[in-house]
């Protein structure tokens, strides 16, 4: 997990809203994915000192054993691995399926490419990419590795744990309002639609594929209260 911000930040308002909002979240969770009921689960802990907060990664998620050494060989298991903003089970019509949660707060967190080297799992990520453009019908000639790379490596986890009879769906939260630096903050969801445009049109996903009902997007306030200075706690 990285360092929170103090007041701004896609991790600090996704916190807020669990804490402090968590039945205005879960309605708009049911709203945009359809499930009946939504159930977050507790951030793991890791130990040091003493017990410090940390990021759902890859699919600890799971208890299926076989699955998860499936994944091993999918996907390389290093500093490059899938980090969660939230994990949270839902109830969709009698099923349970999984929801996974990236959050973003200003445009240029849309933005990544892959910094694996080719003596490291480059090769890996990169059958595993291909593997999902071939499932999804995304034109081979896609640059998956630059550009979108996060987003792209989500739908690879999608695509994975379909193939694995595991029922997910991708939630993007795009946080309006925030104030940050001279970073560019939309302050509601028409500014986000550029950024989010340029990132389909990179990404080439066709309409009607197969993942299309798993992928999910929600706009949610940052809240006034938190804008601007924040006096720190003395």
């Amino acid at each position: 997990m990285g360092k929170i911000g103090f007041g701004y930040g896609s991790e600090w308002h996704l916190l807020w809203h669990l804490a402090r909002h968590r039945t205005s979240l879960d309605d708009t969770v049911r709203t945009v994915t359809g499930a009946d009921h939504v159930e977050w689960l507790d951030f793991p802990l890791r130990a040091s000192d003493g017990p410090i907060d940390a990021e759902w990664t890859g699919l600890d998620f799971l208890s299926d054993a076989d699955t998860k050494t499936s994944w091993r060989s999918f996907w390389p298991q290093g500093a490059g691995i899938h980090n969660w903003d939230a994990v949270a089970r839902m109830q969709i019509g009698g099923r349970s399926e999984w929801l996974l949660v990236e959050a973003k707060a200003h445009c240029g967190e849309i933005a990544s490419s892959c910094g694996a080297k080719p003596e490291g799992g480059l090769s890996q990520i990169r059958a595993a990419l291909d593997a999902t453009k071939a499932a999804l019908g995304v034109e081979p000639g896609r640059d998956w590795l630059r550009g979108y790379y996060q987003f792209c490596n989500r739908l690879a986890v999608l695509h994975f744990l379909s193939l694995h009879g595991v029922t997910a769906h991708l939630l993007m939260i795009y946080f309006t309002g925030d104030v940050n630096g001279d970073r560019v903050c939309p302050k509601d969801a028409q500014g986000w639609q550029p950024a989010i445009a340029a990132q389909d049109a990179h990404v080439g996903l066709p309409q009607g594929h197969q993942l299309e009902a798993r992928i999910h997007k929600a706009f949610l306030p940052a809240f006034a209260n938190l804008r601007g200075p924040v006096s720190r706690p003395s």
